[in-house]
């Protein structure tokens, strides 16, 4: 089953208010505009380059970005 970025990384959702990628999932979500349906490298990092949002780091969504690689893209 091939997922989206957005749904993968909805999988953090609600972990500790330290974790940072929870905390990237949560400001995601809460991203009406955020590219959903995507899972284009280049179209969603230039979407969290241009938002600039602090809980949307471009280095967080590195991470995550390669454990989606490894967890979903790679078996698809």
């Amino acid at each position: 089953m091939n997922h989206t970025f957005y749904k993968y990384t909805l999988t953090f959702r609600g972990g500790p208010k330290s974790d940072l990628k929870a905390m990237f999932a949560e400001a995601m979500f809460q991203d009406l505009p955020f590219p959903k349906q995507s899972s284009d490298f280049d179209e969603i990092s230039r979407y969290i380059e241009e938002l600039a949002h602090p809980d949307m780091s471009a280095n967080i969504f590195d991470e995550i970005w390669s454990l989606y690689e490894t967890n979903v893209l790679s078996q698809s």
